[in-house]
């Protein structure tokens, strides 16, 4: 094994340590800073329907500019309302893919935020998004180490979709520390159902919602002591992240993120697959001749993304959408030019295509259409 191998299979078993004990996710983001090139980094959560943002885990940043952002900035980050409309999970997005970078170096975010701590370049993976928000790993990248290049792209793809494992699995289990060697015990009360596994799929150990799923088998039921899923698809991605959980976490990969399952009735269901084959989780993996915990609950509702829906329904583009949404949020194009880095008569040029798309004419009407679609009964 090669040294950057081996920095990444112990930086991946850091991740999904860190899943069971919190306490470890600053750790994890200094390495995560030392693999991709970068000097802060944080798993932060953004609502744009409230324009807030939770910082839940920091490295290396500048308390006094954490306040500053919470308190102003954030209200005014196009770059929130770029990930909003124009990414996915799992999309891997630097700075540059949301907005031309010499409009970010114009905005006010950049002048007043980013520069004055050196901070040039940034990029984020997109672990989850809901109808309102989002959740993203990010790294900052300090002036000196240039913009986020195809490396570092390439060394967040690696570390991504373990980190969204690691953040579903830990917002299963409460964000509860757990000592490995009493896993099962500790997970024993949660609502969602928990399996054991071992390679072959055979449930060494169930909690007891995982033994009422089982004896209900519409979801999951053991099939000769096998967990056996209702939905064939999932059946499959399932025994195949097993299989690889035997090799190490690196070896699951990217398959079965979240295995979306479908009940014998039509109710959706998804299960998160944690390895238990190194790290801090080996003891208990080894204690019940485990690979992987699977974790398997009711499916949120899937409802449609309210800003790409207004962004869809009025063929509007990215431009258009960050002028839209500041001219709702800040005021009109004297307050949104200096915010977005563009001169007041390109705010107006674009507020006034807003205008003719939308079939409005006045700023009024604009909050209103927002508003209507950010609403759970609107769009």
């Amino acid at each position: 094994m090669t040294d950057e191998m081996a920095q990444v299979s112990n930086l991946i078993g850091d991740i999904y340590d860190a899943s069971l004990d919190p306490a470890l996710w600053p750790s994890v983001l200094e390495k995560t800073c030392g693999y991709i090139q970068g000097v802060s980094a944080g798993l932060v959560s953004h609502d744009t329907a409230y324009r807030n943002a939770q910082l839940h885990v920091l490295w290396n940043d500048n308390p006094e500019f954490t306040r500053s952002f919470h308190e102003t900035y954030v209200k005014i980050n196009p770059l929130m309302i770029a990930t909003q409309v124009q990414t996915k999970a799992p999309d891997i997005v630097a700075i540059s893919d949301l907005i031309p970078y010499d409009e970010y170096q114009a905005t006010r975010l950049y002048h007043e935020w980013a520069e004055p701590q050196g901070y040039g370049d940034g990029i984020q993976a997109v672990l989850e998004k809901s109808i309102t928000s989002y959740g993203a790993v990010v790294v900052n990248r300090h002036l000196r180490q240039g913009l986020v290049d195809a490396e570092a792209r390439g060394r967040m793809g690696l570390l991504a979709p373990h980190f969204r494992r690691a953040v579903n699995i830990g917002k299963v289990i409460d964000l509860h520390k757990v000592e490995a060697a009493a896993l099962a015990d500790t997970l024993d009360g949660l609502t969602a159902a928990m399996f054991l596994v071992d390679a072959g799929g055979r449930i060494v150990h169930a909690n007891a919602a995982g033994h009422a799923m089982l004896a209900e088998a519409a979801v999951v039921r053991a099939s000769g002591g096998k967990l056996a899923a209702a939905d064939a698809q999932a059946h499959r991605a399932l025994h195949d992240i097993f299989m690889n959980a035997d090799d190490g976490d690196a070896a699951v990969g990217t398959k079965g993120i979240a295995v979306p399952m479908t009940s014998r009735g039509g109710e959706r269901f998804v299960a998160h697959v944690l390895p238990l084959t190194s790290g801090a989780r080996r003891t208990a993996g080894v204690a019940y001749s485990a690979v992987a915990a699977v974790f398997v609950r009711k499916a949120e509702l899937d409802l449609p993304y309210p800003l790409e829906a207004l962004a869809d329904a009025y063929k509007l583009t990215p431009a258009e959408m960050r002028v839209l949404m500041m001219i709702v949020q800040v005021g009109g194009a004297p307050e949104v030019a200096p915010v977005l880095g563009i001169s007041e008569a390109t705010v107006k040029t674009h507020l006034q295509r807003v205008f003719a798309k939308t079939g409005t004419n006045r700023q009024a009407d604009l909050v209103k259409l927002v508003a209507g679609y950010m609403s759970p009964l609107g769009g």
